[in-house]
């Protein structure tokens, strides 16, 4: 059982290590598919406290999810395997792939190859956006879902980074967590 669930936590990771084209974003939708999907180690809400706590910090967002979940799942193991699962495909493939690139950099073959993946990166990440964005519609209500999105467009579209949008907007939900909290005491003692 403790070997089994260490082989799903590296083939789970190595699958994302593999396929993940395009950097942490757009492997995010594979992460998902392993971890809530395919193994069940957490559920969507769990997943996106992960992906958002992911993304305030420094580093490759991939490589702390494979940490984060490999401890939860198996301890200070799993996440030494999730982490190596994840990024030994990628250190491989770099050196392989990017000596054979930049050998053909200007054949219009890796042009068309490139260009062929973009579109489908561009639709996973619209599909987990959107559905995100449902949940988040469904757990916060319209008016709070539209604001925060409106509100991250356009910081981020003034050149903010994305990290500080998000943290910014965790401290205002946990300041807010606060002020309704202690109202809540108040009209308890009253």
């Amino acid at each position: 059982m403790y070997v089994r669930d260490l082989i799903h936590i590296f083939l789970a990771f190595l699958r994302v290590g593999l396929l993940g084209y395009g950097g942490g974003p757009s492997s995010i939708p594979l992460v998902h598919r392993e971890v809530v999907e395919k193994y069940r180690w957490m559920d969507d809400d769990e997943f996106s406290d992960v992906l958002a706590l992911g993304n305030t910090l420094p580093g490759p967002i991939t490589t702390k999810m494979a940490g984060y979940i490999g401890y939860r799942v198996k301890g200070i193991t799993g996440c030494v395997v999730g982490v190596l699962a994840m990024a030994l495909p990628t250190v491989f493939l770099m050196i392989g792939l990017l000596g054979l690139l930049l050998s053909y950099k200007d054949s219009p073959r890796v042009h068309g190859m490139t260009a062929a993946v973009r579109p489908v990166v561009g639709v996973m990440l619209g599909v987990l956006a959107y559905g995100f964005f449902k949940k988040a519609w469904k757990d916060s209500g319209m008016f709070s879902t539209i604001s925060i999105a409106a509100v991250s467009l356009l910081l981020i579209g003034l050149g903010v980074h994305p990290a500080v949008v998000m943290g910014v907007i965790l401290i205002v939900a946990v300041i807010k967590g606060l002020f309704e909290r202690d109202s809540g005491q108040k009209g308890e003692r009253t």
